[in-house]
């Protein structure tokens, strides 16, 4: 009735799945009404997550029409009374269920089991049918209450440390879907990725997915140690890895163009700059796409290697950090130098290269852990100091690793300076940095001024902090 709206919501199916076989009332008045007992319900949901997931969209009645209400109640009624009722939402339960239905015990285990999992299918059902209303009403604003549904990828031999248990989780959010990352990546060779490896591939990968250019970026602990932008990609790959070769050793390698048989090659054979003997190691190599030849020759560098292939990750993500007892949500850190004014406050005024390797320090700087100061020249990253207590001495270790090459060249610093006389701006002026840029915002932005124009060097301010935590 009410055109298929009402058809399983009935005492004589719900009574039939609800009784206890043990409760003599409740089977005497299932003879009383005539009415039957359910052994197994297998329930296949109306397909609202791929329905209102669809590329090609779906009108708002449409949607509505397409949520199961009948489906839900008879797996919770199932499950609840697991004990007398087997309960399957999945297919590939099928043979199991054959299989306990052959055989001549009985397992509450087992019925526990299909219990739980159907109890997490609705809820999952549930979590798309709430998500997908409350954009369809609120938009973007925070829900006043938020459930992520996440299905099992994989177990990991371990997590951060050995002595730790970990799995990881693919996120099953409407808002997820068909938006990339390395949750979705595809790895054709190499052993099964760790705890860390995906946390420094996410890294990488967001990282060089930023640049327009051919790009490589080279990331250890999350960190880039390399970034370098060059049409020739190969000479790009170089540069990423001798901007600190100590640290791109059996580091994550990204690209945001494909890798074919010639960058394949460089990328196997190439030697570290510190010894030029010692081929480079690497943990993983992230990339777009590869050219057949290219996988072949990378897949013969090391057994282990890991070549994954992902897609950009889309902006506009809600982002998700635990703390203890909660969860901190945030719009995910998408502006990038063409998002941003860089406003002149000093007395020099920039020539375009000088700008431009503003905008590419700046890039680099917001994916380094704060306090971050990247050096760089030529779309290319020189040195870098991250996730230092203070920031003069992130400047310090940028500076060291940048050496002689910093003349002239750009610095970065993802937040204000607190101070500048005999403090960072100051020793980064007297060092021959030729442009400073940062968010502006101290009460000391005056003395930043002052010092960089006593120095002769270019001062940008961007209104706009990156810190990473």
């Amino acid at each position: 009735m009410l055109d298929g709206r009402v058809k399983t919501l009935h005492p004589n199916i719900h009574g039939g799945i609800l009784a206890r076989r043990d409760r003599k009332h409740h089977m005497e008045a299932l003879t009383k009404h005539g009415i039957g007992t359910f052994d197994v319900v297998v329930v296949n949901l109306y397909p609202f997550y791929d329905k209102v997931s669809s590329n090609v969209g779906i009108a708002f009645e449409d949607g509505i029409e397409n949520i199961d209400i009948g489906g839900p109640a008879m797996i919770r009624a199932a499950a609840k009374n697991h004990k007398d009722v087997l309960v399957v939402v999945d297919s590939q339960d099928y043979p199991a269920l054959l299989g306990f239905l052959q055989g001549n015990q009985d397992d509450q285990q087992f019925r526990r089991k299909l219990a739980w999992k159907a109890f997490q299918h609705v809820a999952s059902y549930d979590s798309a049918v709430s998500e997908w209303l409350w954009k369809q009403t609120v938009g973007d604003e925070f829900p006043p209450s938020l459930t992520v549904p996440l299905s099992l990828k994989c177990s990991l031999r371990y997590g951060e440390n050995p002595h730790q248990k970990a799995a990881f989780y693919i996120d099953k959010s409407l808002s997820e879907v068909n938006a990339g990352g390395i949750a979705t990546a595809i790895q054709h060779h190499g052993k099964e990725m760790s705890y860390n490896n995906y946390l420094d591939a996410d890294a990488a990968w967001n990282c060089v997915c930023e640049f327009n250019k051919p790009t490589c970026v080279i990331v250890k602990h999350t960190n880039p140690c390399g970034v370098a932008s060059r049409d020739d990609v190969i000479e790009a790959y170089r540069l990423a890895v001798k901007a600190d070769p100590v640290s791109a050793f059996g580091g994550i390698v990204a690209f945001n163009i494909e890798v074919d048989e010639d960058l394949a090659k460089e990328v196997r054979e190439f030697r570290s700059p510190t010894d030029g003997e010692t081929r480079m190691f690497y943990e993983i190599v992230v990339a777009p796409k590869y050219s057949k030849k290219g996988l072949e020759i990378l897949r013969g560098k090391s057994k282990t290697l890991r070549i994954l292939e992902a897609t950009e990750n889309k902006k506009g993500k809600l982002s998700l950090r635990q703390v203890g007892g909660g969860w901190l949500a945030q719009d995910s850190d998408d502006l990038t130098p063409e998002n941003i004014q860089f406003n002149l406050v000093s007395e020099r005024t920039p020539l375009d290269s000088g700008l431009c390797d503003a905008k590419f320090a700046w890039l680099c700087v917001k994916h380094v852990k704060s306090n971050a100061i990247v050096i760089a020249k030529d779309d290319c990253m020189l040195g870098m100091g991250s996730g230092q207590p203070n920031r003069l001495e992130s400047l310090r270790i940028a500076l060291r690793k940048a050496g002689d090459k910093v003349k002239g060249a750009a610095l970065a610093s993802d937040a204000f300076f607190p101070f500048a006389w005999k403090d960072a701006v100051e020793e980064a002026c007297e060092s021959g940095i030729g442009l400073i840029v940062e968010p502006g915002g101290s009460i000391r932005d005056g003395d930043a001024i002052d010092c960089c124009n006593k120095y002769g060097v270019s001062l940008l301010f961007t209104n706009v902090r990156h810190f990473r935590h």
